[in-house]
């Protein structure tokens, strides 16, 4: 899969002549639109998520699995396979960009739910409590790997369990990790934010920015 070397501030990089164009490894919308609010032309490159057999990428946490080792191993192994297929596809190269995001909650960690119930579950365990989003971010260009890792505090209010009920109705809750969108209906549950409102939104803008730079990305 070639080489993958994770740099430290002290390594100096290669020049590589500016080009404000990457592979995105995600299906998020909200990633592609977080880039493009940058200045970022992005060509989205999708990894399998069809079933477990087929899956580029198996998200299950490993037993015991710290929530920052985790969305930290995930956003790498993205990066990873991403590069993989890039090469396998006969693209041209350029810098790939990957991420993931979690929810943690006294250290357990709550990703996608799995159905209406199970987000309700997380929703019943994210009312009236402070929570923590954590959103790692690799970039590659198939030789380099460098990451970083955003962490956000957020405070929710209590909520009812009507509209605990209703909010699930939406679906907007599917697909998001802790089972909640900040940048949509959820935004009325949230009585404080410490922390990146991008990086809750799935994409730490100030991160990404940084480590695209190292790459001869440019954002301003």
């Amino acid at each position: 899969m070639g080489r993958i070397i994770v740099t430290d501030s002290n390594l100096d990089l290669v020049s590589i002549a500016p080009m404000n164009q990457i592979f995105l490894a995600s299906r998020s919308p909200r990633r592609l639109e977080l880039l493009q609010q940058i200045g970022v032309a992005c060509q989205p490159f999708a990894l399998r998520e069809e079933a477990a057999r087929t899956r580029d990428v198996d998200e299950t946490p490993l037993p015991g699995e710290n929530p920052f080792i985790y969305v930290e191993r995930m956003a790498k192994l993205k990066a990873q396979i991403g590069a993989l297929r890039v090469r396998q596809r006969g693209l041209a190269p350029r810098p790939l960009l990957a991420a993931d995001t979690t929810v943690s909650l006294n250290g357990a960690i709550l990703g996608k739910p799995t159905d209406a119930e199970d987000a309700k579950r997380m929703l019943r365990l994210l009312s009236g409590t402070t929570h923590e989003v954590l959103t790692a971010v690799a970039v590659t260009d198939g030789n380099r790997l460098l990451h970083d890792t955003s962490i956000s505090r957020v405070r929710f209010r209590d909520l009812e369990p009507g509209e605990i009920d209703r909010y699930v109705a939406t679906r907007e809750p599917m697909g998001k990790a802790g089972a909640y969108a900040i940048q949509g209906l959820a935004a009325v549950f949230v009585e404080r934010l410490e922390g990146s409102y991008s990086g809750v939104m799935g994409l730490p803008l100030f991160e990404t920015a940084e480590l695209l730079s190292r790459f001869g990305i440019q954002v301003v």
